[in-house]
């Protein structure tokens, strides 16, 4: 089955560039592919694997509201259908009530069938299971019901240009200060000169790995700033060297503006000490809430990135994935010398989703309390939401959704990426969760961004 669509957005694959300490911690979520494997034995001395998959019955898993979706189930034990048995079942609107739940024969082919219907755009997600004795198997599948007609939530705040404007305003009178320091690249890879990066800011500063191609000339280079993914752990040297040796400025900014370059264990601590839950840190106020000095840093790294001498003046990218996609349409949003932009299962979108019944992005950082979104905190998050921020994009974006995400949910993702107003390329994948999966993904992803940059120059001839 191919998991690339084609609706009237043009749908491509692409690289999903998620570092291993982000993967670990969003693998305190469930992140449920299909099909689902377990090992048990049924006399305790040979292994034996269970197979447990679910897939709607259309292979790109788009319908239309109301439209009858089918889940396909299948069992096998030893690579041999399951004949006997019953798989429970659950239909919701993407993780959230309503539920529908019940169980289902198997016939005798090891196979069964539900099926449901969402009467409003969004998400119907299909979770099957059975219990080997011991061991419990999942398996996950999501439909899209005119995916492209989901709408925000809530409007964004009458004042929400004020606010960043005048926080873009605060942040302009802090000068930029940048200081390099110069440290060797990876051996395998020549051409490049590579730094640790540091600039005041406001709060934190922004630090980083700066890469530029040796010898670049002035007004030769693009450039390209990396924002990381959640969790806190060492800023990757790599990503910026291989950028800097396809010629273009690279900056591999960290999310939290803590110095990089430390042993594991100084990012443990920070982990488990001041940094923990900082998804939720400061979220009563707009002016407190921990995201504000992360999206004042990403502006603080395109400062930088466009005061190189080396700059060509025109092309300026913006790359992320899950908190890196929030930050990557944030910074888009204010910053109008971006110019294109990659954001990968983006988080931060639809935050007051509860408010009608459909599920928020990550970090669900807005309470629920009594049955209802905390009333203080849910005005806050109005100023750090995608949706908003998406609103005000009218530059090229490149995005990918998983229809299987439980952490970034493709219901509100969508609610964000529809809100854009420029050219969009949106990849949507039936078949994956959180994890994109395949260097593939990644080599297309280096594919697009080269390509928009040949072209930006072919245009400047």
């Amino acid at each position: 089955m191919n998991p690339v669509n084609n609706l009237t957005i043009n749908y491509r694959s692409a690289r999903l560039r998620l570092s291993w300490v982000c993967l670990l911690l969003f693998c305190l979520y469930p992140l449920l592919l299909t099909p689902a494997r377990a090992a048990a034995s049924s006399d305790g001395d040979k292994p034996a694997e269970y197979l447990l998959s679910v897939y709607t019955d259309r292979s790109n898993a788009l319908y239309h509201t109301s439209e009858a979706v089918r889940y396909d189930i299948k069992l096998e034990h030893n690579k041999q259908p399951v004949t006997e048995g019953s798989v429970d079942w659950k239909i919701s609107k993407d993780g959230v009530a309503p539920f529908q739940t019940g169980t289902v024969q198997l016939d005798n082919q090891g196979k069964a069938t539900v099926t449901g219907h969402l009467d409003e755009p969004g998400f119907l997600q299909c979770q099957v299971t059975f219990k080997t004795g011991k061991e419990t198997l999942t398996a996950l599948a999501g439909a899209g019901i005119d995916p492209t007609a989901i709408k925000p939530s809530l409007p964004a705040p009458e004042d929400f240009d004020q606010f960043w404007t005048e926080k873009k305003k605060q942040l302009a009178a802090v000068p930029v200060n940048a200081k390099l320091t110069s440290v060797p690249p990876p051996p395998d890879r020549p051409g490049v000169a590579t730094f640790e990066f540091q600039a005041d800011c406001i709060g934190q500063p922004a630090r980083g790995y700066y890469a530029r191609p040796t010898g670049a000339k002035p007004k030769s280079c693009p450039a390209l700033l990396y924002v990381e993914g959640a969790g806190v752990y060492p800023t990757d040297l790599l990503a910026p060297t291989r950028t800097a040796q396809h010629g273009i400025l690279a900056l591999d900014l960290n999310a939290h503006g803590i110095p990089v370059g430390k042993p594991k264990e100084f990012y443990t601590d920070l982990a488990n000490g001041e940094l923990k839950d900082y998804r939720t840190h400061g979220r009563e106020s707009r002016e407190t809430y921990y995201f504000l000095g992360m999206y004042l840093r990403a502006l603080r790294g395109l400062d930088f990135l466009t005061a190189q001498p080396e700059w060509d003046g025109r092309t300026l990218i913006v790359e992320g994935v899950s908190q890196g996609g929030a930050q990557s349409l944030a910074a888009t949003a204010l910053d109008p010398r971006v110019t294109f932009t990659v954001a990968i299962v983006a988080a931060q979108c639809d935050h007051s989703g509860p408010v009608i019944g459909r599920v928020a992005g990550w970090p669900k950082v807005v309470p629920i309390v009594n049955g209802k979104p905390d009333p203080t905190v849910l005005q806050a998050m109005r100023y750090f939401d995608n949706c908003n921020f998406a609103a005000r994009i009218k530059t090229p974006v490149y995005a990918w959704i998983g229809f299987l995400d439980t952490v970034c949910p493709p219901t509100a993702g969508y609610a964000a990426l529809n809100q854009l107003q420029g050219p969009k390329t949106i990849i949507n994948d039936p078949f994956r969760g959180h994890n994109a999966g395949g260097t593939g993904i990644w080599v297309e992803i280096t594919k697009t961004i080269d390509a928009y940059i040949a072209a930006q120059a072919k245009t400047a001839r």
